[in-house]
């Protein structure tokens, strides 16, 4: 696990301090302090990265951090309000304590230390021992050989269980970023695998077999939890903002022709991969519907949850249409019912009237910043528009 460790030196003099020729001052000289910040400080192994962010230092001066466990002293490359480094401890390091210095413009304005353990043996983890596998779920592996002497930078997975064989890639934005030999891929098991145990090779450079692990499948069988799981829906919410899957219901919602309804599934135990194949039909939807996983904050505290929206289909006769959704490979069906309303009627903006000494079909409103004159003048503009139907209207006034 990566800790942060902050050191925090006080600058060495209360005046400003210069670089060496009349340069810039290195950091400030108004009594403010320089921080220094080691992420992975604690418990480094040869060949971690340790990150260093120096702050505190004015940008014109160079800033160096040198310690035994580097292989020469470090420049640090200034950003925002700071100076910052990823160096690598050098893999001859052995176990204990080191000092780390930083300096600026030549003069020391900061002291940490560095602590490294002993390098581990390379090491490959699939399936936790003792781990059963669903058909559908996915397996994470790594292969960490962060040790003196290796310097492979290809390897691959292969098992009677995969589809193909998996590579395994280092993340540099992995959690253990500070791993720069840390290689990792995934692997999605067949929804039709059968129960039995695996060999999962690793295979290095050249084809030579790295390491293998045992790999235990079972597809889940009555009696287990997850075995049909606890489904509630289909259910159906609207689609504007303040709707949400909290007012869903399974019966009783409308929703006119052409328009769009959300659809919503909730299970207690989901089958591995549900999110990739969980699917609403109905014959009002103009097609099938993918219903995604919910992994917002606000699905916090709920089942497991499942919703996308569905388009129904445009002149649609009005009428109740079932709704659809099979979830555990078949083995959990469950219906809806949605009721589907004519078509909103389109209406046209008419700038006609509705009869003699009628309004116009268009209303105008204008108040100007809140004034009494701009009501008034709205007031005067509706007047106008009255009169000015009268006399279009048969037997109104001749116009003027």
């Amino acid at each position: 696990m990566n800790r942060t460790r902050t050191a925090v030196a006080a600058v060495l003099a209360t005046g400003t301090l210069w670089c060496a020729g009349g340069a810039a001052p290195a950091f400030a000289g108004d009594g403010s302090q320089v921080h220094v910040l080691l992420n992975s400080a604690f418990g480094n192994r040869p060949g971690e990265l340790v990150d260093i962010e120096v702050q505190g230092v004015r940008e014109g001066g160079d800033v160096t951090v040198s310690s035994p466990v580097f292989p020469h002293a470090v420049r640090l490359a200034p950003r925002a309000h700071a100076h910052h480094g990823r160096p690598a401890i050098a893999m001859t390091t052995g176990p204990g304590t080191y000092p780390l210095t930083v300096r600026a413009g030549g003069r020391v304005v900061a002291k940490d230390r560095v602590e490294v353990k002993p390098p581990q043996r390379p090491s490959f983890t699939a399936a936790s021992p003792g781990e059963v596998l669903r058909p559908g779920e996915r397996l994470w592996m790594a292969y960490d050989d962060l040790y003196p002497g290796e310097s492979g930078q290809s390897f691959t997975v292969r098992s009677p269980a995969f589809r193909k064989e998996v590579r395994l890639a280092h993340d540099p934005k992995s959690t253990d970023w500070n791993n720069p030999r840390l290689f990792s891929g995934a692997a999605e098991l067949p929804q039709g695998v059968r129960d039995g145990t695996y060999k999962v090779t690793l295979y290095g450079p050249g084809g030579r077999v790295v390491d293998e692990k045992p790999l235990t499948v079972r597809a889940a069988r009555p009696g287990d939890r997850d075995y049909v799981g606890r489904v509630r829906g289909p259910a159906f919410f609207g689609t504007s903002a303040a709707s949400g899957p909290e007012d869903a219901r399974g019966r009783g919602h409308r929703v006119a022709a052409g328009g769009t309804v959300n659809v919503l599934w909730r299970d207690r135990a989901p089958d591995p991969g549900e999110e990739e194949r969980l699917t609403a039909t109905s014959p009002a939807f103009e097609r099938p519907v993918r219903l995604r996983r919910d992994d917002s904050k606000a699905g916090d505290g709920d089942d497991p949850r499942y919703f996308a929206p569905a388009r129904i289909r445009h002149g649609l006769a009005p009428g109740t249409y079932a709704v659809t959704v099979a979830s555990h490979h078949g083995r959990v069906t469950k219906v809806a019912h949605l009721e589907v309303t004519a078509a909103a009627a389109t209406t046209k903006e008419s700038s006609g009237t509705s009869g003699a000494g009628g309004s116009s079909g268009m209303t105008v409103a204008y108040v100007a910043g809140g004034t009494t004159g701009g009501v008034l003048a709205a007031a005067g503009l509706g007047t106008l528009l009255r009169r000015r139907a009268a006399r279009r209207a048969p037997g109104g006034p001749p116009s003027p």
